[in-house]
């Protein structure tokens, strides 16, 4: 791989925490102007994209620079899993060189079991992430964001129309959409009528504020994920509204406990005002991912694994359901069943990761939401 395109880490970061000698950036590999780190060890990359030309901003180079100082002086937890920092890919000629780079970094990073850990520009940059597993099967993406970002599919990509070409364009590997933290004044009804038609997922800001913990199951679930800094209320310009900041960094959390997750960008930086607070919160909430992918379970199989009870809960109207219970961290999985009588993507019976709560539910004869829109995903 030809590692020419990525600009080594600033100087002015690596000398910021130096004094401290038990700061967390004595403990990360840097791409520097003399050396590349060795990835072969490395759990997470940590990778700055400096493109935001779709909507003209200045560079999110400086930016870029105030979080990684400020992550570095932190201090890590009780942590085995080794990271590296490998620098920026800078604004190319044309805002297609700079995609076609990521896209590559982004393969070559997927392809060594490297989790890339983006610091993201422009958030059209998601859609060429999302290219990066075109090789990979089906995809489950995660959004965190005040908008769909699904727009018009026909206009050139945007920041705000991205998820409709994830959507529209060929090949077709997009299997769940889930919008977490949508404000409804902000989404057209076509746009809402449309996650209802294509079985994909939306939760609304007030339902996830009101309890966090929905969200687990559907991170478990994620294969990526990206943030929209401004779905964060501190740190948005365009809306008094967003998450709190303790809930943006327990979002990043439960994104790095979910044994599937393999990519995990904080997207739109270009247009965060370079405040001390502003770059620390989005510094702490790389430092919550990267505690989460510390504490991941690997349960990414449990049928196999063997550690698990199962219960069949009759429902009116359904076969039975059924779910399983991890003995080993107490997360529940529901079976999503395999049928020959009809067309169904799947080849065999899987699991979708729910709650306790949706166990409760069904046992008093409602079924899961998220289970009946997998169902029908896989019916269409």
């Amino acid at each position: 791989m030809n590692f020419d395109f990525l600009a080594p880490v600033a100087d002015e970061v690596l000398a910021a925490f130096q004094n401290d000698q038990f700061a967390y950036g004595h403990e990360i590999q840097f791409h520097t102007a003399t050396t590349f780190p060795d990835l072969e060890n490395v759990k997470i990359a940590l990778l700055g994209v400096c493109e935001s030309r779709v909507n003209p901003k200045e560079s999110s180079t400086a930016i870029f620079n105030e979080i990684r100082k400020n992550l570095y002086g932190l201090y890590a937890g009780n942590w085995d899993v080794q990271v590296a920092d490998i620098g920026d890919i800078l604004a190319g000629d044309t805002p297609e060189d700079t995609y076609f780079a990521f896209q590559n970094i982004i393969e070559y990073l997927l392809d060594a079991k490297v989790i890339p850990l983006i610091l993201g520009g422009s958030q059209e940059l998601v859609y060429y992430l999302y290219r990066a597993y075109d090789n990979r099967g089906m995809v489950n993406y995660v959004n965190v964001d005040a908008r769909f970002d699904i727009g018009n599919a026909e206009q050139p990509i945007s920041t705000h129309s991205y998820v409709g070409k994830m959507i529209m364009d060929e090949p077709y590997n997009l299997f769940n959409y889930a919008n977490i933290g949508y404000q409804t004044y902000f989404c057209p009804q076509e746009e809402i009528g449309l996650i209802e038609k294509l079985f994909f997922e939306a939760y609304r800001l007030g339902e996830i504020s009101k309890d966090i913990t929905l969200i687990e199951p559907i991170m478990r679930d994620a294969d990526m994920l990206s943030i929209d800094v401004s779905s964060v209320e501190a740190l948005t310009k365009g809306s008094p509204n967003g998450f709190s900041n303790r809930e943006a960094c327990a979002l990043s959390r439960y994104a790095g406990i979910g044994d599937r997750l393999t990519s995990f960008g904080i997207f739109q930086l270009y247009d965060l005002e370079k405040t001390e607070n502003n770059s620390m919160l989005v510094s702490q909430m790389l430092w919550y991912f990267i505690e989460g992918v510390n504490y991941r379970k690997h349960e990414t199989d449990i049928l196999k694994e063997g550690s698990y009870l199962r219960y069949a809960v009759p429902v009116e109207d359904v076969a039975p359901l059924t779910f399983y219970k991890s003995t080993n961290s107490g997360r529940w999985w529901i079976e999503i069943p395999f049928s020959t009588s009809f067309n169904n993507k799947l080849k065999k019976p899987t699991l979708l990761s729910c709650s306790y709560q949706d166990y409760l539910d069904a046992c008093n004869q409602a079924i899961p939401e998220r289970w009946y829109k997998a169902k029908r995903k896989n019916e269409v």
